[in-house]
């Protein structure tokens, strides 16, 4: 697509956890055990209205659902301040001073004083009903490819609750993770293309990485994009894990957003005004399908649900015209329905008959609804309540179709497309924290981080390429798969520089690969078994088993993998008789040649993953030495 004639703007939020001792408004620790003991307790969250008297409308569609809060906490990371029953601590200053450093080596400016705010939200991911969020520093930029992207805000804040489980009926949160600070990095909207997004949110990653104290692995860190092309609301995508999906994210936007904007020119060439649709009312269309042999609509009647069918007036053909990458307004209406009416989904006619809803059920629906050729019609069966509850929604949605492309927010699939999740919040959401004094930034602490700001990424690079006489490739492995410190530790205890950084981001590379959950092992099991192979205890040729093993079996130790696999060195007086007595074949058979190269090939059958091949050649060296000199 041409993005620069469809008005394409993009603007990025990085989401990142501090690795600090503590959360951000409480003194628990950030870096559990999971030895504490659980604690389980409900809620009922609800909106409310702003200091404006205004209710927020992400607020108002959550409090749609009317769900059960179920709160588990571990009292080893959590205490009364995540479970609300305690005010907050004052901020923590550690995670000030590293969201200080990143203002600094953006070109920021931090304010003169940090007030915490309070920004609604009521889906259950925070005990309180919103979460405590402050402004850092403001301004600042980052280069890329010689084009300025301005940054807007530095916040902290502090990062939800876990979600376990989800239903219609309940929801259940983690609290371990509630309180953890994490630092939002947020651009101007002036990106032009998925491209240049994707560079952008690598660079911003880089700057929150050189600091060396953010939080790596699962769930530490995010994108949200904020996605327009001319003539349209925006669209925030919430949620990002993946760098590779940013641009097949944005790509896929920018197609449905041109979609909708064609759509809703044909609705205006057709005479459709939002009065027409909000006009309609649904119709119980329940005996229709009494004998249906649709196994989704009789199995909703069969649970006391209804079907009820709204006419679309002048949106036939409309709902699913589609392009390529599977655009379509019949599936953002769908979307809909099951956000607000929390049903399974629509039919609509544009796709019937199918899904078992024959011709002639089709035909009796249109009869009842007075379906002019023009006109389409959507289907939902479920209880009546949220039936309606779904075609209001589906009917509001279809109305603003006409006049314009509504922005919103929704969520990232892994193959790039996106879903609907809920309006986007207002200005409403947003009042003071009064719990919490404000933050003076003294002058005296900005001169102390600006006199000890960390190197970038790239002076630290070159530096450990220096260092270590690695190829400057194989550093940025490291540092993109953020196993650096790993390196560092491993390196510490005498494991080779280069076997170090090759296991640490091509051997867990191919283990991925074959399947192998190894980003799940904890580290200080890879340390341990390093130490063993330092000691002697096994071979680093093992690595990749050992590590694999224990991807699979969790609770096993590093000593049980390795009397499992049966990679424990034998004691050295045996490796000598053994080595001695292949000495003596091996010269019987072949007597006026080297022995070294056929003893090594023996040996490391024998031996493979057990003993070091190194070692095993210095002692084959020593051996065949005392043996000649007899």
């Amino acid at each position: 697509m041409n993005y620069e004639e469809l008005g394409l703007r993009v603007g990025i939020e990085i989401h990142r956890q501090l690795d600090t001792e503590r959360k951000l408004f409480c003194n628990c620790k950030t870096t559990p055990s999971g030895g504490g003991r659980i604690i389980e307790f409900t809620r009922w969250l609800r909106e409310t209205q702003s200091e404006l008297g205004e209710i927020d409308p992400a607020a108002r569609f959550e409090m749609k659902k009317m769900r059960r809060i179920i709160y588990r906490a571990d009292t080893e990371c959590t205490c009364l301040v995540e479970m609300d029953e305690e005010p907050p601590h004052m901020l923590n200053e550690e995670a000030v001073r590293i969201a200080l450093t990143v203002a600094k080596l953006l070109g920021a400016r931090p304010v003169d004083e940090i007030h915490v705010m309070r920004k609604i939200v009521i889906d259950g991911s925070n005990t309180t009903g919103f979460q405590r969020t402050c402004i850092v520093a403001t301004g600042g930029r980052i280069v890329i490819d010689g084009f300025e992207v301005p940054i807007q805000t530095i916040t902290l804040e502090e990062d939800a609750a876990r979600i376990v489980e989800s239903t219609p009926t309940h929801v259940i949160y983690d609290l371990s993770r509630l309180g953890i600070p994490l630092i939002e990095v947020s651009t101007a909207p002036v990106i032009t293309s998925p491209e240049q997004a994707v560079k952008t949110a690598y660079a911003l990653g880089k700057i929150l990485r050189a600091t060396r104290r953010v939080k790596r692995g699962i769930g530490t860190i995010r994108q949200d994009l904020n996605i327009s092309i001319r003539g349209t609301g925006i669209i925030e995508v919430k949620g990002v894990q993946e760098l590779d999906l940013i641009p097949k994210i944005i790509d896929y936007e920018a197609r449905r957003l041109r979609h909708l904007l064609g759509l809703m020119e044909e609705l205006k060439k057709r005479g459709i005004t939002p009065e027409n649709i909000q006009a309609e009312r649904p119709v119980d269309v329940t005996d229709i399908f009494a004998s249906t042999t649709s196994r989704v609509v009789s199995r909703k009647i069969s649970e006391g649900g209804r079907v009820y069918a709204l006419r679309l007036p002048g949106f036939c053909g409309l709902l699913r015209s589609i392009d390529d990458e599977g655009v379509r307004l019949g599936k953002d209406l769908s979307e809909y329905a099951k956000a607000w009416g929390g049903v399974e989904g629509i039919f609509h006619s544009d796709e019937l008959p199918a899904y078992g809803i024959t011709q002639k059920e089709v035909e009796a629906v249109a009869s009842r609804l007075n379906l002019k050729p023009i006109d389409a019609f959507v289907l939902v069966a479920d209880r009546e309540r949220e039936v309606l509850e779904a075609l209001d929604a589906v009917k509001n949605r279809a109305a603003e179709a006409i006049t314009t492309v509504p922005g919103e927010t929704r969520g990232p699939r892994p193959d790039g497309t996106t879903f609907y999740m809920r309006p986007r919040p207002g200005s409403a959401r947003m009042y003071p924290e009064t719990d919490i004094p404000p933050l003076i930034i003294t002058q005296s602490l900005l001169e102390e981080i600006a006199s000890n700001l960390p190197p970038t990424l790239d002076e630290l690079a070159s530096s450990l390429s220096k260092k270590h006489g690695l190829s400057s490739q194989l550093i940025w492995e490291l540092i993109d798969s953020e196993r650096l410190e790993e390196f560092e530790e491993l390196v510490g205890i005498g494991i080779q520089p280069g076997f170090a950084a090759s296991f640490l981001t091509e051997g867990y590379k191919e283990l991925r690969r074959e399947g192998y959950p190894v980003d799940e092992v904890e580290f200080s099991k890879v340390k341990e078994y390093f130490e063993l192979v330092v000691r002697g205890v096994t071979a680093k040729e093992s690595a990749k088993q050992v590590l694999s093993y224990l991807s699979r079996n969790p609770s096993s130790s590093v000593g049980e993998a390795l009397d499992k696999l049966g990679l424990r060195a034998p004691p050295l007086e045996e490796v000598v008789e053994q080595i001695d007595r292949l000495i003596a074949e091996i010269t019987s058979e072949q007597p006026h040649s080297d022995p070294t190269g056929p003893l090594m090939g023996r040996l490391m059958k024998i031996y493979r993953g057990r003993i070091d091949g190194a070692f095993l050649s210095e002692l084959v060296k020593k051996r065949l030495s005392a043996l000649r000199n007899r």
